[in-house]
């Protein structure tokens, strides 16, 4: 928790021999198949930056996928077959099965998380934030309430006082209300995608401000670190052995932060988890499809920039490919060039201007360790408004490949300016982690209109690989806070389904060995594929998820 600790994400144990020959002061703990996170006092240590850890090492930060707010219409779920599949004669709702949330946290105190008895049907909640209780069992940090402390606080006059678990910011909520809220009466004032399901939440702790400010977050954006998120999948997966059923894990949380090819740490671990049985990932594909972000092209080439208005700054990464070496230089808005920076591995270079306050450190990798490409890391500290100009070149070594390349800006929950391409790319702008490929990744579209939702994150990944794997309704979309838009809302509904699906397949014995990659294949097999497009595609994916689709499929073989 303390911000006297850098955070670095390793993938093997000899991270701790290092440092103990460095004498320094650490801990480490494992997380989970190889990953841990080794916890190193600032002040023995060098700044943190590109050229002193490597990239892979230092945790990405991710934001809400939320879009905006608008009684209950059941549409966007009568859309994907929901509302067919949870009445006679299949009646699948989600029971038996584990919906698990890494988001904002939950307020527990909503009717549509209680049964018809007023218990709740929330198992636990692990928040990271309060220290003052027990954390979970082989967690370090955080308390953990059990369904009976919150059953207890449901009881008392000020539910607070024994379970202060809140959400102050209602993403989580919304999203679990959305994918599980409970059918509490027949007049359908309110109606979640899988009712019965039970639910698991965990509230992710901000991330520390020393990565907050090495990534020049805006100070009103809700930002959560890689290494928290990796502890909380860990937690959830963990619940299919310790009550014995399948667990659906949603995340709702993206970023343009990483190579969107699916090998970064928080990717590779996501495809571990989703590759066990009785585990489905979930994840939505983000709102940057219209933001104006993504750029790519070859080189040579000059990336236009436009910064609005005065702001602290803003990152950039530039993601190049095999054999190809690239160099760089920037020209400020007042014509101000900067020297031509060619790929020295590991190094860090820093830019200054006669005439601009501005400053740039330049992080280069010649082989980033996970994607295994080029990477160019760019840091603008208060940028001056206007054009900026980066040129990409092949370096002095020369370029053997294409010559392609992508970049990206920060999502735009991060920016405290407008800060965007002048000829952007509307296409490979899916956020991380959606572009891991054992993950059911959802990009959102209008069910009210059957119209493709702008925002939406955009395939196919870096790499080529097929994501999204399917669109879900994801505007309109009724929550226990009123109706919202966004990735998150298209990823809810999906894991409701998702829910339905592992109650039939695991929980009534139909296909019990059933995982991520399996259940996204019968999810495929019943899409809905209109025509007019070749899937798949890199807004639909394979096609419009359609629960019910899936068992008439099931029903004719």
């Amino acid at each position: 928790m303390s911000e006297d600790f850098l955070d670095i994400i390793v993938d093997y144990d000899v991270i701790v021999e290092i440092l103990e020959g460095a004498d320094v002061e650490f801990c480490y703990r494992e997380i989970d198949a190889g990953y841990g996170i080794a916890h190193v006092r600032r002040s023995q240590v060098q700044p943190v930056s590109i050229g002193n850890y490597g990239y892979s090492t230092i945790p990405k930060l991710y934001g809400l996928m939320q879009a905006g707010e608008r009684g209950f219409d059941a549409s966007p779920l009568a859309a994907m077959g929901n509302i067919r599949v949870q009445n006679p004669p299949l009646a699948l709702q989600g029971s038996g099965v584990i919906v698990g949330f890494v988001d904002t946290g939950i307020d527990y105190r909503e009717d549509v998380f209680r049964r018809e008895d007023g218990s709740s049907r929330i198992l636990s909640i692990w928040d990271q934030t309060i220290q003052t209780g027990e954390p979970p069992e082989g967690f370090a940090y955080g308390t953990e309430y059990r369904r009976a402390d919150i059953d207890r606080a449901l009881a008392a006059a000020e539910p607070e006082t024994v379970v202060p678990s809140t959400d102050t910011n209602g993403h989580g909520t919304k999203m679990a209300s959305a994918a599980v809220g409970s059918l509490l009466d027949q007049g359908l004032t309110f109606r979640g995608a899988a009712p019965l399901a039970d639910i698991a939440v965990v509230k992710l702790k901000g991330a520390k401000a020393y990565l907050r400010d090495y990534y020049l977050i805006d100070d009103r954006a809700e930002a959560f670190a890689e290494n928290d998120i990796m502890e909380a999948v860990n937690y959830l997966q963990q619940m299919a052995v310790a009550f014995s059923r399948p667990v659906v894990i949603v995340i709702g949380l993206g970023t343009n932060m990483g190579s969107h090819d699916g090998t970064s740490a928080l990717d590779s671990y996501l495809n571990i988890v989703a590759g066990r049985r009785s585990r489905v990932v979930v994840v939505g594909g983000g709102n940057e499809g219209d933001r104006e972000h993504h750029y790519e092209n070859f080189m040579p080439s000059n990336v236009e920039i436009r910064v609005a208005g005065q702001m602290k700054g803003f990152c950039a990464e530039i993601w190049g490919s095999l054999p190809d070496v690239y160099a760089v230089s920037i020209r400020s808005p007042g014509g101000e060039v900067s020297p031509v920076i060619d790929f020295r591995n590991g190094m860090d270079r820093n830019v200054s201007f006669i005439f601009e306050r501005t400053r740039i450190q330049v992080g280069i990798v010649l082989v980033e360790k996970d994607a295994g490409d080029p990477l160019i890391f760019l840091r603008f500290a208060d940028p001056t408004p206007g054009i900026w100009t980066v040129t990409l070149t092949a370096s002095a070594r020369g370029a053997n490949g294409d010559g392609i390349y992508h970049m990206w800006l920060p999502i735009e929950e991060f920016l405290e300016q407008s800060v965007t391409f002048l000829q952007p790319s509307p296409d490979v702008t899916l956020t991380e982690p959606a572009n891991a490929s054992e993950v059911i990744t959802i990009s959102a579209y209008d069910s009210y209109t059957d119209s493709w939702y702008a925002s939406s994150g955009r395939g196919f990944s870096r790499s080529g690989g097929i994501k999204p794997d399917l669109a879900a309704p994801g505007v309109g979309v009724h929550t226990a806070l009123g109706e919202t838009d966004g990735s998150c809302m298209a990823v809810s509904l999906a894991a409701g389904c998702v829910a339905q699906f592992l109650e039939w397949a695991i929980v009534d014995g139909n296909a019990f060995a059933v995982d991520s990659r399996g259940t996204k294949s019968f999810l495929i097999q019943g899409a809905e594929r209109p025509g007019g497009i070749r899937y798949p595609d890199k807004r639909w994916g394979y096609g419009r998820l359609n629960i019910n689709g899936t068992f008439e499929t099931l029903a004719r073989l």
